[in-house]
């Protein structure tokens, strides 16, 4: 079994005379450095010197595997062939490529945002970039972890629960948490949250009542208001036009 290190060092010290080939078997390359040796001398420039050199750089910087591969070929066929569960001949094992995980998460720069307003106890900005990181990853239970945790500290209990319910159903990790997360308190000291936590921290059916809108929704819907309004005090919609418009925006607030 030939030594890379010491192949390298050969290579290195004695390299000018092919020494280095001669000790991997390769008797060729041997006889190749002392023709080349006998050129130097009788051109005087160092060619196999400089030769040994380059070879001595590359076997050090060559891996085990490489180096076992290239020139312990009976060594690597018998570690493949009795590794254990291994069945495949040499061939196969040299062929088959190796497989790289290629996972491309989608960029969210409202997950940062939101957290940064979230530690400076900015939760209601939180909550605003929250939604919007959501709105790019809907599936990633972390968000609606986090979520729930600002809706929790902002005492939102319908909202908190729903969002915990959603990051449980998505493969929430070590959920038991939501025991003890300080930022949860107000929500563990709710009523319905036994029957919550005893249907593994999901929503049992018609334990906390209908869905409720959000409180941005609730701010765009009074903005929207606020501008019919003045629509009409400057003359823009008269009175009928301005109860059609009304109704409108409470229809779609229900």
């Amino acid at each position: 079994m030939k030594n890379r290190i010491l192949a390298g060092l050969l290579a290195l010290i004695l390299g000018t005379f092919g020494v280095h080939r001669f000790y991997l078997n390769d008797v060729g390359g041997g006889i190749f450095f002392l023709i080349l040796l006998f050129i130097s001398v009788r051109i005087s420039f160092p060619i196999s010197f400089i030769l040994g050199l380059i070879e001595a750089v590359k076997l050090f910087n060559m891996s085990n595997a490489e180096f076992d591969k290239k020139y312990n070929r009976g060594k690597h066929a018998k570690d493949v062939r009795h590794r254990p569960g291994s069945h495949r001949n040499i061939r196969e094992v040299k062929e088959r490529p190796k497989r790289r995980k290629s996972f491309f998460p989608k960029k969210n720069p409202f997950k940062k945002s939101a957290l940064e307003k979230f530690e400076n106890y900015d939760f209601k900005g939180a909550i605003s970039d929250y939604r919007k990181a959501l709105d790019i990853s809907p599936d990633d239970p972390e968000l609606h972890f986090q979520i729930a945790k600002a809706y929790s500290l902002t005492e939102d209990k319908e909202l908190a629960f729903r969002h915990l319910d959603t990051a449980v159903r998505y493969g929430l990790k070590k959920p038991e948490k939501i025991d003890t997360d300080e930022d949860l308190a107000f929500i563990r000291i709710q009523p319905q949250y036994e029957a919550f936590k005893a249907n593994g921290y999901e929503i049992p059916a018609k334990a906390i009542g209908p869905e409720k809108k959000d409180l941005l929704d609730e701010d765009l819907l009074l903005a929207q208001l606020k501008k019919l309004s003045e629509l009409k005090k400057k003359g823009l919609l008269n009175n009928k036009e301005y109860e059609i418009e009304k109704k409108k925006l409470m229809e779609l607030k229900r």
